[in-house]
């Protein structure tokens, strides 16, 4: 629960109601977890009111039998493609929770390193228009981690019953972790996978610290595995013989689902700089050193094919995910002046991160599973997934008014856009945007990538905004979510 007071800067405060109505009067800019019978309490004494978190009722998805865009991930079903990318909403189970609600079905969750007790540069995240953010930015020890995200877990299993929704849960735990092999060999990190593996132990003791809250607790049958597959993120600068050794002791050794977050640079510094200087004309200078120290293309391409082989070796799925964030000079008055660097999201790295999908599927034929972060928001959304992308999951537009509510308009307008097309799912829908039935479903995917990346960098969608004011804080208080 978090609530900001007028400052000069962004930092996240913590008001904690007690169980008998009255307040925590301190203040601090740490996270504090809440608890899970309390949160438990607070949980279900608002959804039996249609609400949850400061989020009206009308914002809930409701997940239909006939929704045309379901998915299937890991054997898996998901009621939608949606999903919440590995950032600061994604770390406490009040934030995954109100994401779900909205929609979110693949939840990526913060990620976790070996060194979890960092000095996080207050603020740290920008978002008056393209995002950006400092590169640290994990606030819990991992923990803690792992407690929120099983508390976020059984709770989206007791709202599933309380909302009575219809069909499995589908929902998918992601886990994320960086940032290197020697860092996901430590006993903490190890420690967190075999939590993510079994909770068994852990999830008894939380049935026994809600059950007088909670007594249909014991009727709901909860999965002791978390998660089985995971996301590396890797620092900016990894070598890519770095980054090829933990793809393969995630698949190999720990036997997961592995997909690696690849960065925008890998379109190379000539390639990307006219994306975005030239041809949108955003102010932000990626310095040379990015390109240097980061994984260069032809690496890349040797990396995707050896994960590829090991993963069907071990009967397991391997992916990518596109893209990080792009680094990038420190040009505003936002954060410390100790961070010479800052990292970009948002719809000014969109164009970046589909230009970059077109570069990667046109070598590999349009065969790669490629799941998509950047800039997504409700009018990109159908496109997206017409290119044969997905899961999409959102971060920065989510960080703006409104949070997690945005995901219903995502959702709004995909039911549109199947509607016009008169789509039954997904694989319909990308064979009637191609309009060419000689294709097949993968050729159609990679003709509309074609389309889409030679149109996108002309939408006005992606250009900058002459007319942003240098703040948009006002003196109106703040409730306890609206921040």
């Amino acid at each position: 629960m978090e609530r900001s007071k007028p400052k000069k800067t962004f930092h996240f405060h913590h008001r904690l109601p007690n169980f008998d109505g009255s307040k925590i009067s301190a203040l601090s800019d740490h996270f504090t977890p809440l608890p899970l019978p309390q949160l438990v309490h607070m949980v279900l004494s608002e959804i039996r009111h249609n609400r949850l978190f400061n989020i009206p009722g009308s914002l809930f998805f409701y997940p239909g039998k006939q929704d045309p865009f379901r998915i299937e991930r890991y054997g898996t079903l998901l009621a939608t493609p949606l999903g919440v990318a590995a950032g600061p909403h994604t770390q406490l189970s009040q934030n995954i929770i109100a994401a779900w609600l909205c929609g979110a079905r693949y939840i990526e969750l913060k990620t976790i390193q070996t060194l979890d007790e960092l000095k996080v540069s207050k603020p740290c995240i920008d978002m008056q228009d393209e995002g950006y953010n400092c590169e640290w930015s994990q606030e819990l020890k991992i923990r803690q981690s792992f407690r929120e995200y099983l508390n976020a877990w059984i709770l989206i299993h007791i709202l599933h019953k309380e909302m009575r929704l219809e069909g499995p849960v589908g929902t998918l735990f992601n886990m994320s972790v960086g940032y290197n092999l020697d860092g996901i060999l430590q006993d903490n990190v190890q420690w967190f996978f075999n939590q993510m593996s079994d909770c068994s132990a852990a999830l008894a003791t939380a049935r026994d610290e809600i059950r007088q809250i909670y007594p249909a607790i014991d009727s709901l049958e909860i999965p002791g595995t978390i998660s089985n597959h995971v996301t590396l993120s890797t620092m900016h600068g990894c070598p890519p013989e770095e980054i090829d050794k933990i793809g393969l002791y995630l698949i190999r050794d720990k036997r997961l689902h592995t997909t690696i977050k690849l960065n925008p640079t890998l379109l190379g510094a000539d390639t990307l700089r006219n994306i975005l200087n030239d041809k949108l004309g955003f102010e932000t200078h990626v310095p040379d050193a990015a390109f240097d120290h980061d994984l260069k293309y032809h690496d890349a391409l040797k990396i995707i094919s050896s994960l590829q082989q090991a993963s069907t070796e071990e009967g397991l799925d391997f992916s990518i995910k596109l893209t990080n964030t792009l680094e990038s000079i420190n040009h505003k008055n936002v954060f410390g002046k100790d961070e010479a660097m800052m990292y970009m999201s948002g719809r000014a790295l969109h164009p970046i991160s589909i230009t970059l999908a077109l570069k990667l599927q046109e070598d590999f034929k349009g065969e790669l599973d490629l799941s998509f972060a950047g800039g997504a928001d409700c009018f990109n959304i159908a496109s997206i997934l017409a290119c044969g992308l997905k899961p999409v999951t959102y971060c920065s537009d989510l960080l703006k008014p409104g949070g997690y509510g945005r995901l219903w308009q995502s959702i709004d307008h995909l039911r549109n856009s199947f509607a016009s097309f008169g789509a039954a799912d997904i694989e319909s829908m990308i064979l009637c945007t191609a309009k060419d039935k000689r294709l097949n479903l993968r050729e159609a995917a990679l003709t509309n990538l074609r389309h889409y990346a030679d149109r996108v960098t002309t939408l006005p969608a992606y250009h900058p905004n002459p007319l942003l004011v240098p703040a948009i804080k006002t003196r109106r208080p703040l409730g306890w979510f609206d921040c």
